[in-house]
């Protein structure tokens, strides 16, 4: 994946699961980024992390709030 790292690529596949099917998410993935070398501390992070980003969006849709000006509507 792109050259990065087993850790990272599990970090992310643990955030993506986070975020599009948070339901699904079961004890296994946290032990799966435990297996892979992350601290119970990281997974904390990384899981705080994960679910702000989501709020944070979640809330300025809720009230309307437009993208910034400087980002493109669709992504490369």
């Amino acid at each position: 994946m792109a050259g990065l790292s087993a850790q990272r690529v599990a970090m992310l596949s643990y955030a993506e699961k986070l975020t599009a099917r948070p339901s699904g998410m079961v004890e296994d993935d946290v032990t799966a980024l435990r297996d892979i070398g992350f601290s119970d501390r990281d997974i904390l992070d990384i899981c705080e992390v994960v679910g702000y980003y989501a709020y944070v969006n979640r809330i300025a849709d809720g009230l309307g709030v437009p993208t910034e000006s400087w980002l493109p509507e669709d992504p490369p």
